[in-house]
């Protein structure tokens, strides 16, 4: 008699991960092009990239989000798709992006990063394809608060800001304006709707007073969770070691 064994092996975080199940698609929004990586099924949500790009850590986590019964829609913004990079790779990725004029990383520029727009949207036809309600959005550390960006769009429903950390160079800053904010507002109001909120007690560049202006500008409605620097995964790729010691003038 045979006995079948699952494989219930944990997955190679510092190796490359293919994303052979997700399909690539090239999608043209506002005359920008980007490779948008869609799986699964239900309604869709959004997941955004932390840096240096979709790592094999954003993809598995993109994975538990499939496994929670929704489609996914995981678009390239910045780095190479799957790929575990050296430390000044990162450094390299981090530094490109924030010199881009897609992403407002630091104070001296004036609301939302130009590519919430292209991703408020992607969220219409991922919405019209997938039905439900409407669209969720998860944003990671770098692109953490454009899920709530895209909350200027009517599509996007349920936002889930996970340490934002820009600007950069301003701890107590949302990275948007006050008009957006306030629209942000009226929405979660009326609509009774909710901000989900985590950051890591710790976290380098997302603190305390980044959620305190939150909490201001959105009130009862944008909902905080500050998580132990215990609790945080200790079996990641030494990536991220150069980014947390650059120095943000």
């Amino acid at each position: 008699m045979s006995i079948a064994i699952k494989d219930i092996s944990k997955p190679n975080m510092h190796a490359d991960d293919p994303l052979s199940d997700f399909t690539q698609h090239l999608i043209n929004l506002n005359d920008v092009d980007k490779i948008v990586h869609v799986s699964g099924s239900g309604s869709a949500v959004i997941v955004m990239t932390e840096m240096p790009g979709i790592s094999p850590h954003v993809a598995r986590f993109a994975r538990r989000v499939l496994d929670a019964g929704f489609k996914v829609y995981m678009p390239s913004l910045f780095g190479r798709d799957g790929i575990v990079v050296s430390a000044e790779e990162d450094a390299a990725v981090f530094q490109k992006a924030c010199v881009s004029a897609e992403f407002h990383a630091f104070v001296g520029h004036k609301g939302s990063s130009p590519v919430t727009l292209w991703l408020r949207t992607l969220a219409r036809p991922a919405h019209e394809e997938c039905g439900g309600p409407g669209v969720g959005a998860i944003g990671l550390c770098f692109t953490g608060h454009f899920a709530l960006s895209m909350m200027l769009d009517k599509t996007a429903l349920a936002p889930v800001v996970a340490h934002p950390s820009l600007p950069l160079d301003d701890p107590a800053g949302t990275g948007m304006d006050a008009a957006d904010l306030r629209t942000v507002r009226d929405r979660l109001e009326s609509e009774d709707l909710t901000v989900m909120a985590y950051r890591f007690d710790g976290h380098s560049f997302c603190r305390a007073q980044s959620f305190a202006a939150f909490s201001e500008a959105l009130g009862e409605h944008f909902v905080t969770r500050v998580l132990p620097d215990s609790a945080a995964n200790q079996n990641t790729a030494p990536l991220l070691s150069a980014m947390s010691k650059l120095r943000i003038a």
